[in-house]
């Protein structure tokens, strides 16, 4: 099915994550032109593209998604670049360290609420503007099972909370600018596993902060599946381990045209660990 995403221009934040690399290099092997937002150069990005001879163009920029004033100057910046913004994919986020509730303390929850709630709010408001002043676009926010599954949440309760403001806004925003031609979409994945640790270069994502620590090497998840060591994924109805290419392919769905009568829609892509 060709999804018409050829010549799109995509802002994808939290690009250089296990996540976000996916659907950078998923939209751009579509023939989107896509501006990757994060931290760090991307770089790594634009050479894993040209190894692959995908059609699309990757614009790596450095932003902060916690400051409405940096997010408008990205906003600018890629719209200069490739011109109207057609898709956002809000991927920026994750749980600053895998803890008991009561065990967090300030910062961390700090932290998780800037990148997860603020974050999301200020690039869809920023990105939003022009959206609707086209009246037309397509928003898909990457939220998590941990918002909506207690278990999922298990050591990162604070985390889930913060991706249920998303799933939220997510509603909320598609009912107030479905009338206006922006479409807003939510993927909550489930456990997502990059390929290498090599795949995971951005200083904010997840996997590089308590994930490699405490939950080993992506590399090593096959291994381990075989070998039944990670049990909950044999206690899934699909068992196996979740890529980030799993999430882009719905992601790349939802940001088309095809997908032109969806919205304010949340789907787990998980395996089936969580069914609503």
């Amino acid at each position: 099915m060709d999804l018409g995403l050829s010549g799109k221009t995509v802002v994808i934040t939290g690009g250089s994550g296990g996540i976000g690399r996916g659907l950078v290099l998923e939209f751009a092997r579509e023939g989107a032109n896509v501006a990757s937002v994060d931290q760090d150069s991307g770089d790594h990005l634009v050479e894993a593209a040209r190894a692959q001879g995908l059609p699309g163009k990757i614009f790596p920029l450095k932003a902060d998604v916690t400051s409405r004033a940096s997010v408008d100057e990205m906003v600018a910046a890629v719209e200069r670049a490739l011109g109207p913004i057609d898709v956002l994919v809000n991927c920026a986020g994750g749980g600053a360290r895998l803890a008991p509730i009561e065990d967090l303390d300030d910062a961390t929850r700090d932290w998780n609420a800037a990148v997860n709630m603020d974050g999301v709010l200020n690039c869809t408001l920023a990105v939003g503007k022009g959206m609707l002043a086209r009246r037309r676009g397509s928003i898909v926010n990457i939220s998590s099972n941990a918002s909506v599954s207690g278990q999922a949440a298990q050591g990162n309760v604070h985390y889930g909370a913060a991706k249920g403001f998303v799933n939220s806004l997510g509603r909320g925003v598609a009912w107030e600018w479905g009338g206006r031609g922006v479409r807003v979409n939510t993927i909550s994945p489930g456990w997502i596993v990059p390929h290498s640790s090599e795949h995971v270069q951005g200083p904010g994502s997840w996997w590089n902060k308590p994930a490699l620590k405490e939950l080993g090497r992506p590399e090593d998840y096959d291994d381990r599946l075989a070998t039944g060591e990670l049990e909950q994924k044999g206690d899934i109805p699909i068992p196996r381990v979740g890529r980030p290419e799993d999430i882009a392919y719905l992601a790349l769905f939802l940001a088309s045209d095809r997908a032109g009568y969806l919205t304010g829609q949340l789907i787990s892509v998980s395996g089936g660990a969580y069914m609503p």
